[in-house]
């Protein structure tokens, strides 16, 4: 299964927040697509996924790590989903929050 996905969407898909980090900060694309999914619509889907199979909290740090590394809020991905759309789907109100505000920061540049 790990040759299947590339390393940063690996890194989303196991929610592993530090590998992730590296791969962007040695030059991985945080705009990434893969499989239909940017890096960030594929995050909020994990984490979403993840908390409802679980039963655990919504977690947000592969989606916190993603726009910390300049992933772009409001890129859809190749289906037409936007991260918000991911978010609002899962009830996902901590990534959208994270959205927003840095939906509002980049409107201000």
């Amino acid at each position: 299964m790990s040759d299947y996905w590339t390393p940063a969407h690996h890194a989303v898909e196991h929610e592993d927040a530090e590998t992730l980090a590296r791969l962007l900060a040695d030059g991985a694309d945080p705009n990434e697509v893969f499989s239909n999914m940017t890096l960030l619509t594929h995050a909020i889907d994990v984490e979403g996924d993840g908390s409802l199979q679980s039963g655990q909290p919504l977690a947000v740090h592969t989606t916190a790590v993603l726009l910390a590394f300049g992933a772009d809020p409001e890129l859809a991905d190749p289906d037409g989903h936007t991260p918000m759309d991911m978010a609002d789907h899962y009830g996902h109100d901590l990534a959208v929050k994270l959205l927003w505000a840095h939906t509002q920061r980049a409107s201000r540049r």
